[in-house]
């Protein structure tokens, strides 16, 4: 049997390609006015988006034990050999509940092969970490060659780079002052933000919406291969003319032609509200995969 791929809701993957590649996909749990939702299955992130249109503040919490458990559960009874590719454990504790979670599964079936890899990534940065996996396993790769590339995969090679509209969002969570907040709303300043060992910094200001997605596409430059067969992960907060924006730059003035669009999900949708976009790009630290030319186009 092909490696089982495990990931969790913040992993941002159109359903088509969860479903073409078996990749199975844990609920985050979503809160909208004190009612539990899990991620997926009970709400979608259209439903979440529709909230925060509406003034509400939802929240999340981390994927629960019982989902877990019987995911894990389900595979050592099967047999199988599984990888769980888990959101940042910087920005959330799912990486350790797995890890503990398997160490009491290990105690009924002595046989189980797990292994968690903290992908210190989200969104379709851990998208792509976890698309790569699932392909390598579709097309028989052995199971430890897989493990092992999404490890180094993990290590901060995969950039996160994107902006935000609304400050006030990541003032909540703790990203910004609160002056920064109020007068970057007043002087239409948008930050420019990456991940770096698995959390989000911001490290750059820009004056308006265009200006924010000029320097995206040239950091995008610096910071990839150059490769134009690479695949380009965006997501959107709701803005889906930004993100076709963004795209048409990357196409006309880098070449590629490869990419993932989707809406940023409910995890993140949570933390940094209305607007924003994000680009994910394999960098050069290591040789790029070859992933599969289907995608061209999405």
């Amino acid at each position: 049997m092909t490696l089982k791929i495990i990931t969790d809701s913040a992993c941002d993957l159109p359903k088509d390609l969860i479903e073409e590649y078996d990749i199975d996909v844990l609920p985050f749990l979503v809160y909208i006015d004190n009612e539990e939702f899990r991620d997926g299955e009970n709400i979608t992130t259209r439903q979440v988006y529709d909230a925060i249109h509406a003034g509400k503040i939802p929240t999340t919490g981390q994927v629960p034990i019982d989902a877990i458990t019987g995911a894990l559960k389900r595979y050592a009874d099967q047999g199988r050999q599984c990888l769980y590719l888990s959101f940042s454990s910087k920005l959330s504790g799912t990486y350790n509940t797995v890890r503990l979670v398997a160490q009491e599964m290990r105690k009924s079936f002595k046989d189980f092969q797990l292994t968690v890899v903290d992908t210190l990534s989200g969104s379709l940065g851990q998208g792509l970490i976890t698309l790569e996996a699932a392909q390598m396993a579709k097309a028989g790769a052995d199971p430890a060659a897989i493990i092992e590339r999404a490890q180094k995969r993990s290590i901060n090679n995969v950039e996160h780079i994107f902006s935000v509209d609304d400050l006030g969002y990541l003032y909540r969570g703790g990203r910004v002052s609160y002056a920064s907040a109020f007068l970057g709303g007043l002087l239409q300043v948008k930050p420019i933000l990456h991940v770096q060992d698995g959390l989000m910094i911001p490290f750059q200001k820009v004056r308006g919406k265009k200006m924010a997605i000029k320097r995206i596409v040239e950091l995008v430059k610096e910071r990839s291969l150059g490769n134009a067969d690479q695949i380009i992960g965006i997501t959107h907060a709701d803005d889906a003319s930004v993100a076709e924006q963004l795209k048409s730059l990357l196409r006309d003035t880098l070449g590629y032609q490869k990419f993932i669009v989707n809406l940023i999900g409910s995890v993140l949708a949570c933390h940094i509200g209305i607007g924003g976009v994000a680009v994910f790009v394999v960098n050069s630290q290591t040789h790029e995969a070859k992933l599969e030319p289907a995608l061209a186009g999405r």
